[in-house]
């Protein structure tokens, strides 16, 4: 692999755990992790990095979605039932939008297709651990429990009901709705969406913020064609109203 420029501002100390079955880049990451100081975990295969992912205290989980014995995607689903709440970048040769998606929608908070290049790989990382640096100082004031329009959503439990009943939602939608009850009334751009919640504005695109309002919209408005809780602020973004 050429030879790596450290990160401006590492962040020395954070633990990070690769999930990788190709063993040359399994060894490339982690010298290029562990020249930026980082402590580096790694695992072979997808049972293996699973019970790491639940036994250690991670920062960041770098997983490829195509691993023998537990693929990524299985990973990060179970991950996100059990409550872990590292942050994922998951690795893949598939670079579909509809298959990037299905990552996201997974749990993955980014997303990059093979072949990529050191100096993304280091931004990616930086971006996700600065994220992660701005959610335990937010953590206090963050919204645990909320309710509009007969929705009840408790955000500890990741739990959403209807008179009731269980909603399902992504964790990423249960991200988005907690971030608009945070901001209540204001005027939320797609551009701040992708950065607030996956943490950059280059991917995913605008659309795919547009998709998931509309999933928002299908599973707690009462008219999804009329709503009156998530609006649209027309050229700009959206709004929440309770």
């Amino acid at each position: 692999m050429p030879e790596t420029q450290p990160l401006t501002q590492p962040s020395p100390g954070a633990t990070i755990l690769v999930v990788e079955d190709d063993p040359a880049l399994l060894k490339g990451l982690k010298a290029i992790l562990d020249t930026e100081g980082y402590r580096v975990l790694t695992a072979a295969d997808g049972l293996a990095g699973y019970d790491l992912a639940r036994r250690e205290v991670l920062d960041l989980l770098i997983l490829d979605r195509m691993l023998p014995r537990k693929n990524g995607l299985e990973i990060c689903r179970d991950l996100r039932r059990e409550g872990v709440a590292v942050f994922i970048l998951m690795l893949t040769s598939k670079g579909s939008e509809t298959e990037r998606i299905e990552g996201l929608e997974t749990g993955a908070d980014d997303y990059m297709t093979k072949p990529f290049s050191i100096p993304e790989l280091q931004a990616r990382v930086k971006a996700l651990l600065r994220r992660k640096v701005k959610a335990v100082s937010a953590a206090a004031p963050a919204v645990t429990h909320a309710t509009f329009g007969g929705i009840e959503i408790d955000f500890e439990k990741q739990e959403v009901r209807h008179a009731g009943n269980l909603i399902k939602l992504s964790a990423k939608e249960l991200e988005i709705l907690r971030f608009f009850m945070e901001h209540e009334g204001k005027v939320i751009t797609r551009e701040m969406l992708l950065n607030e919640i996956w943490g950059y504005t280059v991917f995913p695109t605008t659309r795919t913020v547009d998709n998931y309002i509309l999933s928002l919209r299908k599973k707690l408005e009462d008219d999804p064609a009329e709503p009156k809780h998530f609006l649209t602020a027309y050229t700009s973004g959206y709004k929440f109203i309770k």
